[in-house]
């Protein structure tokens, strides 16, 4: 997974921009083509990284969210995230959080985990 581009943005939409459909994915503006966003979905799932559930109220669409495997990649994203804020002066990340990120780590982690009931 760490060597795939793909599967670690889809973990981070699914992590931290709140994205759980495969149009969200698609529509996210990283240019993934629809073959390998399906391969990527497919795969993770398989792996116990995502799960997939019909959405209650499009019986067409499925939701994706994090497993606890997934989650549990959590602390690695934030310190990527960490890491780039520090050495990127491209980086997307917020300078905001980047700042509470380096002062308050385990707090910002257990916020985000608590957005998920695991």
């Amino acid at each position: 997974m760490f060597g795939d581009k793909w599967s670690l943005l889809i973990v981070r939409d699914l992590m931290f921009r709140g994205r759980t459909t495969y149009g969200e994915f698609l529509g996210a503006g990283e240019g993934i083509s629809t073959n390998i966003l399906a391969n990527r979905l497919k795969s993770m799932e398989a792996d116990g990284i995502i799960s997939k559930t019909r959405d209650l109220e499009d019986r067409k669409k499925y939701i994706y969210g994090l497993t606890k495997k997934g989650l549990e990649l959590m602390p690695i994203l934030l310190e990527v995230v960490r890491w780039s804020g520090k050495f990127d002066p491209n980086t997307g990340a917020p300078k905001d959080f980047l700042e509470r990120l380096e002062n308050d780590r385990e707090g910002i982690l257990k916020e985000l985990m608590d957005n998920f009931n695991i």
